[in-house]
C-alpha cells in the first residue's frame, strides 16, 4: 500500500527549476538517495549513501507537495541520487492522489522505468549509458559536456530518441572547454539547445 511506502530522502524544497527546458519555473523538488552511477563531476555526492539519509513516507512527501502547490508551485520533480534505483509507483500514486501537479523525473536511465510521469528528463552518462526504453519515453535529452567524447556522445544519444525528443546541451560547471563546445555544437546544429545551471548563478537550490 502507498501508505506504507517509505523511500530515503535526502531532501525536499520549493524553489525554481535551473537547469532544462522547464528552467525558471517554480517547481518543488524530492531528491531521494541512492545513487551508483559514480559520476565524477556530480555536485550531490552527499546522496549516493541511502543509509545516511531518512526513510520517508510517500504519504508525507505528497503533503509536502500540496503545501508547495498551494504556494505556487507549478510541478513537482523527482530527483536524486538516481530515482529510479527506487520504485516510485506509490510515490507517484501518492502524488496524484493528493497533487494537482505535472510530476517531472531527472534520472540517468540506467534502470527501469517505475511510475508515472508527465516530464521525464534523460541525462545520460557515458561511463554507464541508458536503456533503450528511457531513451524511448524521454521528453527532453539533457547531455553533459566536459570534452569533445561528450559532443560524440549526445549525437548517438540523439539518434535513438524521438524526432520530437528536445535536445540540450549542459556544460560542466565551471568547464570552460565544455561550455566552448557546448555553445559551438548548439551554434551549429537547429536542433540542440544550451543548458545553463542557473541556480547556481543566482545562488539559489
Amino acid at each position: 500500500m502507498a501508505d506504507f511506502q517509505r523511500l530515503p530522502v535526502v531532501e525536499t524544497f520549493h524553489s525554481l527549476q535551473g537547469e532544462g527546458h522547464h528552467a525558471g519555473r517554480s517547481a518543488f523538488f524530492i531528491r531521494l538517495a541512492g545513487c551508483n552511477v559514480g559520476c565524477p563531476w556530480c555536485d550531490t555526492k552527499h546522496s549516493w549513501p541511502v543509509d545516511q539519509h531518512p526513510a520517508i513516507a510517500v504519504e508525507t512527501l505528497a503533503q509536502q507537495a500540496l503545501n508547495a502547490q498551494n504556494n505556487g508551485a507549478a510541478f513537482v520533480v523527482v530527483t536524486g541520487g538516481e530515482p529510479l534505483h527506487q520504485d516510485l509507483a506509490p510515490l507517484t500514486q501518492a502524488l496524484n492522489h493528493h497533487v494537482d501537479l505535472p510530476i517531472h523525473l531527472e534520472t540517468s536511465g540506467v534502470d527501469p522505468l517505475s511510475g508515472r510521469f508527465d516530464w521525464i528528463t534523460l541525462s545520460p552518462k557515458r561511463h554507464q549509458p541508458p536503456r533503450h526504453d528511457l531513451l524511448q519515453a524521454c521528453h527532453e535529452l539533457k547531455v553533459v559536456v566536459h570534452g569533445p567524447e561528450d559532443i560524440r556522445f549526445a549525437a548517438a544519444m540523439e539518434m535513438k530518441c524521438h524526432d520530437d525528443t528536445l535536445r540540450l546541451l549542459q556544460p560542466g560547471w565551471e568547464s570552460a572547454t565544455g561550455e566552448q563546445l557546448a555553445v559551438k555544437h548548439v551554434l551549429q546544429h537547429a536542433k540542440w539547445r544550451l543548458s545553463i545551471q542557473s541556480h547556481k548563478w543566482l545562488g539559489i537550490r
